[in-house]
């Protein structure tokens, strides 16, 4: 047994997934796989199940899922103070984000954080935006990316994001420039969710509307986009999901303007730690220079 089997365990709990667990750990697919069956030979116990849609953890493998929690939490401790006694900084920060975000304005903080603070650890984290309320209440991560903050939170700014129309090309309405969410409605429709709460159907119901004819449902953006592309319907897609190539696509603003905005932030009612606090302190920085 040892650290490396420990962690890969802890990433794959996290995630639900080897695929994911790697990118987080930044170690192979195979590696990790290797690392758990390793450390279930070791044991000769079954830690995980595999399941349709990812993995689950065994009864023992959640007892032994919070062994290696407490393992690594004192591991941690002890680098934290020999780096204190060093004048070093060091930690870790753990991030909680929805696909999008990643695919967008977080990895640039995150490259900047990294470049300004390279003993810190960075866990970053991709579920939905429901989850990371969820896990910020609990305080199982330190910052979490929330859609269209209220003001009260003080959530960092780290950027927004239009809501587009897309439609296939040769649709009656390619010509125009804008469409109201009433025009959409009524269209034979492809729906994404993105991952998030706030999708097309949520801003329907918004204004009073509701889609008359959802032909198809998918979780990514790309492909509601490809599906639109085929001729399967009309959608409604945030503007930084578009293909560099909009080859066979139309694209037309919303009539009024509807915007997702991103907000970086800690778990409400509680205190940042330092490494958090820097971090949400680049980050507004950052939307300063950008305004």
């Amino acid at each position: 047994m040892n650290l490396t089997q420990l962690r890969s365990l802890i990433a794959v709990a996290e995630a639900g997934s080897f695929t994911a667990a790697a990118e987080t750990v930044g170690v192979t697919q195979s590696g990790m796989s290797q690392a758990l069956a390793a450390l279930e030979e070791a044991l000769a116990v079954k830690l995980l199940v595999r399941r349709r849609h990812g993995v689950e953890l065994t009864a023992f493998g959640e007892q032994a899922l919070a062994h290696a929690r407490a393992a690594f939490g004192h591991l941690e401790a002890i680098r934290r103070e020999a780096a204190q006694t060093k004048g070093e900084e060091t930690g870790s920060l753990r991030i909680a984000a929805f696909p999008s975000v990643y695919a967008t304005v977080l990895p640039p903080l995150l490259r900047r954080f990294r470049a300004l603070h390279p003993g810190v650890e960075l866990v970053a984290l991709e579920t939905d935006d429901r989850e990371v309320e969820v896990w910020l209440a609990a305080g199982s991560i330190d910052l979490g990316v929330v859609l269209n903050p209220s003001p009260e939170r003080r959530a960092a700014p780290i950027g927004q994001d239009a809501w587009v129309g897309v439609l296939p090309a040769g649709h009656r309405f390619g010509r125009r420039g804008a469409l109201s969410l009433g025009q959409l409605a009524a269209e034979p429709f492809v729906l994404a969710t993105g991952g998030c709460h706030v999708h097309a159907r949520s801003l329907m119901e918004a204004a009073g509307l509701s889609l008359c004819d959802v032909r198809m449902e998918v979780r990514d953006w790309t492909s509601a986009v490809a599906l639109v592309r085929e001729g399967v319907g009309v959608s409604i897609v945030p503007q930084s999901t578009l293909p560099e190539k909009l080859k066979g696509l139309r694209v037309a603003r919303l009539d009024p303007p509807l915007w997702r905005r991103f907000g970086l932030t800690a778990a409400p009612g509680r205190k940042p730690s330092p490494i958090a606090g820097r971090f949400l302190e680049l980050a507004r920085s950052g939307a300063t220079q950008a305004g």
